[in-house]
């Protein structure tokens, strides 16, 4: 199912197909049974009335889910912009050889962060993991060298800033990592087919047309839901304004 979920377009044909015939076959089932009476009806009413206010209750849920999950991939990147930034000019603090080794690095270590949010290759995005932990690791052995021989207050807050740089990615990797639960998905799937199929089982009359308002409307909100959880498929995506900017920064220096 998460590699479904990946694919936002599919969710919302997918979706809207299962839920139209979810509807289409209540109707097939009420023609077999014979229309409700009555007393039936009301009872019938409220119960579907609340179903598809739970719904909605569930979809709105998801989509405020899948929002905080969007604001945090964009606050870290944020976040990183400004650790970098803060350590490449804590370098001037290490002496001078240690400095320029740690300016480059840093340089070519943006660009790689650069290139984490902007690609949708998963075979580049490997590549751009191993090169960005031996960036990581060289980055370290430089600061590492450099407090060896200077142990003083100021080469440890160039430390303090190294140790922000790589936390920072440790946090924007989980954040892309974390999904909506499948759970959750599934639990909006099977509530929105009894949705339908109490709409049609509940139509006074068959009307295919009608019966494509709710599916269609369920179906886009599945696909919003999984365009905005999907970091790498999906059409709304992290900008990566911060990091760029910073980029063109240094690279002009």
């Amino acid at each position: 199912m998460s590699n479904i979920l990946d694919y936002p377009r599919v969710v919302c044909v997918l979706s809207f197909l299962v839920l139209w015939g979810a509807a289409l076959f209540g109707s097939f089932v009420r023609k077999k049974l014979g229309p409700l009476d009555e007393a039936e009806r009301d009872v019938f009413g409220f119960v579907q009335t609340a179903i598809l206010t739970l719904l909605g209750l569930i979809i709105g849920f998801t989509f405020s889910m899948a929002l905080g999950r969007y604001d945090q991939r964009r606050n870290y990147e944020e976040a990183e912009a400004n650790a970098i930034g803060t350590e490449y000019v804590r370098a001037d603090l290490l002496p001078a050889a240690e400095a320029a080794k740690v300016r480059e690095l840093l340089k070519s270590y943006l660009d790689q962060r650069v290139l984490f949010y902007t690609t949708r290759d998963l075979e580049q995005l490997q590549q751009i993991d191993v090169r960005t932990t031996k960036l990581q690791d060289d980055l370290w052995s430089v600061i590492q060298a450099g407090a060896a021989v200077h142990p003083t207050p100021t080469i440890a807050l160039a430390i303090s800033g190294m140790n922000d740089v790589l936390n920072s990615q440790g946090y924007t990797q989980a954040a892309w990592r974390y999904r909506i639960p499948s759970q959750a998905w599934l639990l909006m799937t099977a509530i929105a087919l009894w949705c339908n199929l109490l709409l049609g089982y509940g139509a006074r009359r068959s009307g295919r047309i009608l019966f494509l308002v709710v599916p269609l409307a369920v179906a886009i909100s599945f696909y919003l839901i999984a365009d905005i959880d999907s970091p790498r498929r999906g059409r709304v995506s992290v900008p990566v304004v911060n990091l760029l900017s910073l980029s063109q920064t240094l690279h002009a220096q």
